[in-house]
């Protein structure tokens, strides 16, 4: 527990020290204390090359084998945290900064943690090279970055082995969408299709159950599962599902919300979704082994 001090609990030491400064101030005393200024962003990164921040994004990319670094940018309080003791072995150059040298490239509203690398982006897989996962996410022109950010971020923690996007109006790889994603962004399949459609189509056909979500879904979610895997389909921001996504999903359902509010942020909607199917599939893996032991 903290110690109190003469002027009562920590607390109220914190307000008389407010206090006190606004005295001084008012009597034409120097501020003891200024806010840094705000940053804009400095100028785009080189052509080809994606500028990612925060530590948990920065040490997911430093692991994957497939993110190709070509600078990193850090404090020597973030190297510390990211437990690098010997920047010069790294496969990169690491320039050893101040953080308002970082603030200057993305800004002084980035959550950057002392800590910024430039890289190449990600190179997204075709749908054709979908490998045997059961659980997959599918997100139909969803454009906010920090959405897919997040969604990445529970398909990861849910177990999906792909986020499908299409190619035109969904957010390109960038420091943003890393950050929301808080490292998420390096342990999944990210596959791009140009008809969403199809891309559905091609789903069913290899077994996938799709099912879109719709505060307007005629069953709940939980009821409406089936098969040995599942296609999550979520709509954009506002406007939810397109006509053509609706028509085309294998089934379109509901989240149960008995409260005043009926539908969700699509990241939190994402979360919930992911754990009740994540429990349907690895229930069916279940008694697919009981049945197999019994045999």
């Amino acid at each position: 527990m903290a110690r109190d001090t003469k002027d009562g609990t920590p607390k109220d030491s914190h307000y008389a020290r407010l206090r006190r400064q606004h005295r001084d101030e008012k009597r034409g005393g120097a501020p003891a204390f200024r806010p840094r200024p705000k940053v804009g962003p400095g100028e785009a990164p080189a052509d080809g090359l994606v500028r990612l921040y925060g530590l948990h994004t920065v040490r997911a990319a430093i692991d994957n084998p497939r993110r190709r670094i070509a600078r990193m940018l850090a404090t020597r309080n973030a190297l510390e945290r990211l437990e690098i003791a010997d920047p010069a072995a790294l496969p990169f150059p690491v320039e050893i900064i101040e953080p308002k040298a970082i603030d200057a490239i993305t800004g002084s509203e980035a959550v950057h943690q002392g800590v910024l690398v430039e890289a190449r982006p990600l190179v997204p897989k075709r749908l054709d090279a979908l490998g045997a996962t059961p659980l997959v996410v599918v997100l139909d022109q969803v454009t906010d970055p920090h959405n897919v950010g997040a969604v990445l971020r529970s398909a990861v923690a849910f177990g999906a082995g792909a986020l499908i996007t299409t190619q035109r109006h969904s957010p390109a790889e960038s420091g943003v969408l890393a950050k929301a994603a808080s490292g998420a962004l390096e342990h999944i399949d990210l596959i791009e299709v140009r008809n969403l459609a199809e891309a559905l189509q091609t789903l069913a056909a290899s077994g996938f159950q799709t099912v879109g979500l719709d505060s307007d879904g005629p069953a709940e979610l939980e009821t409406t599962f089936a098969g040995d895997r599942i296609a999550l389909v979520f709509g954009a921001e506002g406007k939810g599902l397109r006509q053509k996504t609706r028509e085309t999903v294998s089934a379109l359902a509901r989240l149960d919300m008995p409260g005043a509010i009926r539908s969700l942020n699509v990241s939190n909607a994402a979360a919930v979704a992911l754990y009740a199917a994540r429990r349907f599939v690895d229930g069916n893996r279940a008694l697919a082994r009981q049945g197999n032991t019994a045999s």
